[in-house]
Order: structure tokens, then C-alpha cells, then sequence
């Protein structure tokens, strides 16, 4: 059965006049291959702003119900992928949008401290790497938009059944310049690399995607068989 993914990027935000999770999006939703023919990939990017991701996210979700969200943020002091477990339930009080708003502490007013993704991230790594990409998995996504939108398709998921993952990545360089580390010289990763990486981890996460829908038939299959039987028994009992 085709699955439909709904991959997502962000715009420019103050300290980050070009976010190449924009164009990252857009490309992995372009990218031809054969795993890839038959998916239905919807690419969206939100400006920066609470109220653009507040108002367009649930239209996207309801509208398309993805099989998956892809959602990809831009964590420019990093210099590798970051793959998020969990968003946690808080926003930075300080930093504003592109719109100027300052947004309350809580995202949801006495919510759980944290949602954890369905999927597994180790998977997603291995993945990544295999690509030639440097990442690590991590447990804190922030406390500005991207950490919001984690959390918004988490709970938006809940109600329709997809999986959800968001991936930090570093500033990309056109060049494939070389920046200083710790005394060490490293390559920074250029559009090619995040896209590559991009790809190699949408294409695990279709297969947890296909594996999960599988699983939920299989159930789906179980629960009616027993109810039939169930009701095949009751009738023999009232006929006896």
C-alpha cells in the first residue's frame, strides 16, 4: 500500500538569514528513486513562527494523514545530525519568533513533562552513518520552534496513528569548508550531505512505517476474527 509522508523544513529566523532545512525538504521531496516511487511525499516549510506552526500544522496532518512526519530544524552550533527522542513540554520565554512573540513557558498548561517518538532512533543513526554523515541521538530538542513542533505533530499523531521524527542538522556550507574543532580540522557538512543523510533516514523510517501498519492490520485481522467467533458461539448458545 503507497504510504504518504508529510516532510517539513523551516524559513530564515534572527541569527539564521538562510535555513537549509528549507531547501533540504523540498529536495528530499524531489529525490527519484526507485524505494521512493510510490511514496506520496507532501514538503512544507513554516516560517518561524509559533502561530504559522500553530495554524498549518493540524490543517497539513488532518488534510493528508501522513503515514509519517519528517520535520528537520536547524541547530546551527552543531556539527552533526542530531536525531530527537522526545520533545519536552516548554518553550524559551526569551527568544522570539520572526513575528516578535515572547510565548508562555508551557506549551500545554499542566501536560506531561515530555512525548517520546514512536519510532527508534537508533536505526535512524546507523542510517545517517552509513550515508557518510556524522549523527548522534539526543533527548533534548531546545526550547524554540523546532522543540514545538515536535511536540505539536507528536500530539497530532496520537490521533491519527503516524509516526513522527524530528532531525536537527548543522549549517551547511555551499563550499565544503573547513572549520576548527577542538584543535582538529573538520570538513562542515555541505546541502549534498544533509540530503543525503536525509534520505538514508526517510527511507528507515518508511520501513518502521510499513513494519508498524503491518502489525496494526495483523491486530486489526486477530480482533475481528475473535469477535466473529465470538458471535458465532453466541448464536449456537441461544439456539441451544
Amino acid at each position: 500500500m503507497p504510504l504518504t509522508v508529510l516532510i517539513t523544513g523551516f524559513g530564515p529566523f534572527p541569527g539564521a538569514p538562510v535555513n537549509p532545512t528549507a531547501a533540504l525538504a523540498e529536495n528530499l521531496a524531489r529525490r527519484r528513486r526507485p524505494a521512493l516511487r510510490e511514496i506520496d511525499r507532501i514538503v512544507h516549510v513554516f516560517p518561524t513562527s509559533y502561530a504559522a506552526v500553530e495554524r498549518e500544522l493540524p490543517d497539513l496532518i488532518a488534510q493528508h494523514r501522513p503515514d509519517l512526519v519528517l520535520l528537520f530544524g536547524l541547530a546551527p552550533r552543531t556539527p552533526h545530525l542530531r536525531i530527537e527522542a522526545r520533545a519536552r513540554n516548554r518553550r524559551s520565554t526569551l527568544f522570539s519568533d520572526v513575528d516578535g512573540t515572547h510565548p508562555s513557558f508551557a506549551i500545554r498548561a499542566g501536560g506531561p513533562a515530555a512525548l517520546v517518538a514512536p519510532a527508534r532512533q537508533p536505526p535512524l543513526r546507523i542510517a545517517a552513518r552509513t550515508a557518510r554523515v556524522p549523527a548522534r541521538l539526543s533527548t533534548d530538542a531546545g526550547k524554540y520552534l523546532c522543540n514545538f513542533a515536535y511536540w505539536r505533530a507528536l500530539e497530532l499523531a496520537r490521533n491519527h496513528g503516524g509516526l513522527v521524527q524530528f532531525v536537527h542538522v548543522p549549517n551547511a556550507s555551499r563550499a565544503g569548508a573547513r572549520t576548527r574543532n577542538s584543535g582538529r580540522k573538520q570538513r562542515r557538512l555541505t546541502q549534498a550531505d544533509l540530503l543525503r543523510a536525509g534520505e538514508a533516514i526517510l527511507l528507515a523510517l518508511l520501513a518502521a512505517a510499513r513494519a508498524r501498519s503491518r502489525n496494526l492490520t495483523s491486530v486489526a485481522g486477530r480482533f475481528s476474527s475473535d469477535s466473529a467467533a465470538t458471535r458465532a458461539k453466541s448464536r449456537i448458545a441461544a439456539i441451544g
